[in-house]
């Protein structure tokens, strides 16, 4: 309920006017309501107030009962030394900060719409629970929530590559490859395939890099798949027989060490998504050594950015989808098709996952304004992500027409509506405050 407090104040739904000091009587007017603590500390930093008068600016305590601030222990925490005032549902006591002042106290309430209607989204079991106001909302506003939750979702992403970039010793190009090698496990295996490349000896496989041979040997050992258990004694063909002997050569070589076959989820996938297929993908791309982040940055058009994906297998995978499970190879390949080639869609999916995120830091961390907007331009050059996410919210009214929308509407559904932040939420804001009743409170003042 404190949250609400919170919501009131900084919306300013105040349903106490005029404001008076409890206890003193002191006209209260709030010129600013101050900035937003998400962290430890006051809720609210550097607000103005007028009190009596006399203009102080510091921070906003809330509470739903005043005595909560000694519960909490704010009476002995110097950082809530420059509170100036204590915002409260009721105040019940006096409080003082460490060095013994007292502190003005107002008391507040939360309109019972907004009440209502906040407690009507935390339990409404569809999603979006807002679903109803989606209608209403003006273009504008939409898209201006929008475009925030598109930068929001690349500076997530962005965190996540300075993490492995930190972890790799500042090599960009081994960072590339963890981020390209989860995209190729397309949800279902990508925390397998992220564990597989960080097993991979990049600098190793490099020095036989001409030879495709060993290449799969030191891709297709280090995920676990030459292992005795990965494979029935019937499947052990000649071509695996071959690829386990060059591993247990290479592994010697190296001492390297195969991450477990059980990480890799094989139940209700499509063939053209078994991890082997994604593996042999892997094993051309970096074969022909056409795809590395030096060639991704230089690599402005979209068309060519794609082609630089279009991959298919090696030659024993064109007619297998496991080990010792040999099938027809497809006759209906177009002229100048490869067998088991990345479709658009996914290759799409790849440059969304792994080439913006990587290319977006890159431009953050060397000021390069012109890589941070191809980025962007990119997103909204890129079709929206077909999944149940962007179908449900064009079902609501809610258009969905690029890659930079659907990233949008991921980022609102991981980190507000399944937290159930809708407090937050400029389309939960519109939801709890629709109400004749309901108005954004603007005192006389207010600067």
């Amino acid at each position: 309920m404190e949250r609400l407090y919170h919501y009131t104040w900084q919306h300013r739904l105040f349903l106490r006017y005029p404001l008076q000091t409890v206890g003193r009587g002191e006209t209260v007017e709030v010129i600013d309501v101050g900035l937003y603590n998400t962290d430890a500390g006051p809720d609210f930093f550097n607000a103005k107030i007028k009190i009596d008068g006399v203009l102080f600016v510091g921070n906003v305590e809330i509470h739903e009962c005043a005595s909560q601030w000694n519960e909490h222990g704010h009476q002995n925490d110097d950082a809530y030394e420059n509170v100036i005032l204590h915002v409260c549902g009721k105040v019940d006591t006096e409080v003082f900060t460490k060095s013994h002042r007292s502190i003005p106290q107002i008391e507040i309430s939360v309109p019972e719409e907004v009440t209502e209607n906040y407690e009507k989204l935390l339990a409404n079991p569809n999603y979006p629970p807002c679903y109803q106001i989606i209608p209403e909302l003006s273009p504008l506003l939409v898209r201006n929530w929008m475009s925030v939750l598109g930068v929001e979702r690349l500076q997530y992403k962005t965190h996540r590559v300075e993490t492995l970039l930190k972890e790799s010793g500042n090599d960009w190009e081994r960072t590339f490859f963890v981020l390209l090698s989860r995209a190729f496990g397309f949800g279902i295996n990508s925390d397998a395939f992220e564990q597989w490349a960080r097993v991979v000896p990049l600098m190793m496989v490099g020095k036989h890099r001409d030879n495709i041979r060993q290449v799969e040997a030191f891709f297709f050992g280090q995920a676990g798949m030459l292992q005795d258990e990965a494979v029935v004694p019937a499947q052990r063909d000649d071509y695996f027989l071959t690829l386990q002997r060059e591993y247990a050569f290479l592994a010697h070589k190296f001492s390297l060490s195969p991450m477990p076959f059980s990480r890799w989820r094989m139940l209700r996938l499509r063939p053209q998504n078994f991890p082997q297929i994604r593996l042999s993908q892997l094993v051309r791309l970096y074969h022909r050594n056409s795809l590395n982040f030096s060639s991704i940055i230089e690599q402005t058009d979209l068309t060519a950015l794609r082609n630089m994906f279009k991959v298919g297998v090696t030659e024993y995978w064109e007619t297998h989808y496991s080990f010792g499970k040999p099938h027809s190879r497809a006759a209906s390949l177009k002229p100048g098709a490869e067998a088991k080639q990345l479709s658009e869609s996914s290759v799409n999916r790849l440059l969304i996952n792994a080439v913006v995120p990587i290319l977006f830091a890159y431009g953050r961390m060397y000021d390069r304004e012109d890589i941070c907007q191809r980025v962007i331009d990119l997103l909204e050059m890129l079709p929206a992500e077909k999944d149940h996410i962007s179908r449900t919210w064009q079902e609501v009214g809610l258009p969905v027409s690029c890659a930079a929308d659907s990233q949008s509407l991921l980022h609102l559904k991981t980190f507000y509506c399944d937290r159930k932040d809708c407090l937050r939420c400029r389309f939960g804001k519109e939801y709890i405050t629709r109400s004749p009743r309901i108005h954004l409170f603007r005192e006389p003042h207010d600067v």
